[in-house]
């Protein structure tokens, strides 16, 4: 397994492969824990809880029992049970009852991460930063019944202002290729309707862009739901492109992008965790998601690095992909972030070193210009 680090979080360290819950509902209490200990004996050690559902609760806590300093816990506040079923609430009575129940039935008397529920528009934003949501986090992080807030949503331009007010440490967000180039929505339906996909699309939506650049930056760590779009991804027939990633493209993908530490796999037996993490030993051309994008007709992604690492080995050793986006992450800003620049420091060979020869440039799939990059690059961090 290999671990990237949650920076706003004292550094935790979380697996790249992560759980989401939903394969975990309806499960008895023993194949959730045959499950989990399959997940965590292949290094696994980072799971998200976005459901309020009592059974799932109880078997959870009755899986990590003994072993709870070996899992990162991501579970959601203002997501309640009322009446037999899951409610989404900015309730605070509710929230606030709906979180002691989260913490006795796990058994536990922290989470990692609290997770403010599926916030897709402003105005639910507004109302969880004015309407005492926001607050309730900070006092339970100050206690420390919660080590960093976060917030989950499918909305780039919401999700942008959210990390904007400083208060987010992690963030939940909606990725895959074909969402990437989707404009914000209130409506996350819109994410996955055919019509918006008819007449091809040009580039990654720029909204999104800036989004990921803007949480790599301020050490925003963002955990990935969606990432095989409900598992129309993998299907010719069901995805918008209308041709088939297979899960490790889909993987690659999400953890090539700014900001991303970890991708929340919804595994619904052993089996299917085993293939998940099996990603980190697959072949380069069964990762290779430029494969599928860069053969794309009507889906035109030319001209954009996609940090897909094509345009190695360079001549001199530059590491491309990484200059591409410590380039980018400072163009957004207008100014060089100390901590990019720190990043860009650290690598054994920088832009400067660039002798032109373009062999890069005839590895890329998407066209970029690449020597230009470099030479841009050596101007803007100097070396």
């Amino acid at each position: 397994m290999r671990y990237r680090e949650l920076k706003r979080c004292n550094n935790q360290r979380v697996s790249e492969i992560a759980l989401g819950c939903e394969g975990f509902m309806n499960k008895s209490a023993q194949e959730f824990k045959a499950m989990l200990d399959e997940a965590m004996e292949l290094g696994v050690n980072f799971m998200d809880m976005y459901t309020p559902n009592p059974q799932f609760r109880d078997n959870m806590g009755a899986a990590i029992r003994g072993r709870r300093d070996k899992i990162v816990l991501q579970g959601h506040i203002c997501a309640v049970w009322e009446n037999g079923q899951y409610l989404r609430t900015r309730d605070l009575e509710k929230t606030k009852a709906g979180f002691e129940d989260q913490l006795c039935r796990l058994g536990t008397d922290y989470l990692d991460i609290g997770m403010i529920h599926y916030v897709d528009s402003e105005s639910d934003l507004k109302e969880a930063l004015n309407g005492g949501v926001i607050a309730y986090c900070k006092e339970l992080k100050a206690a420390g019944k919660i080590r960093a807030i976060g917030l989950s949503s499918h909305n780039p331009l919401v999700a942008r202002k959210a990390v904007e007010t400083g208060d987010i440490d992690v963030l939940m967000f909606s990725v895959n290729a074909a969402y990437d180039m989707q404009p914000a929505s209130e409506d996350c339906n819109d994410l996955w309707e055919p019509e918006n996909y008819k007449n091809g699309l040009i580039g990654m939506n720029s909204d999104r862009k800036a989004l990921y650049e803007l949480c790599e930056r301020e050490g925003v760590a963002i955990d990935v739901m969606k990432a095989f779009g409900g598992g129309d991804m993998l299907s010719a027939e069901l995805s918008p492109f209308g041709v088939a990633f297979n899960e490790y493209q889909c993987i690659e993908y999400c953890l090539t992008r700014p900001g991303v530490v970890s991708v929340m796999a919804g595994c619904h037996s052993v089996d299917e965790i085993k293939k998940a993490v099996s990603y980190l030993e697959a072949p380069r051309e069964e990762r290779d998601y430029s494969l599928v994008l860069s053969r794309m007709e009507k889906f035109k992604f030319q001209g954009n690095c996609m940090y897909c690492g094509h345009c190695a080995p360079c001549s001199v050793g530059i590491s491309v992909a990484d200059v591409n986006k410590y380039l980018n992450l400072s163009l957004a800003q207008g100014e060089v972030p100390e901590t990019v620049a720190d990043h860009y420091k650290l690598l054994e060979h920088h832009a400067s070193e660039c002798i032109s020869c373009k062999s890069c440039e005839r590895n890329c799939p998407f066209g970029v210009e690449v020597v230009q990059k470099m030479k841009k690059a050596a101007e803007v961090f100097g070396y």
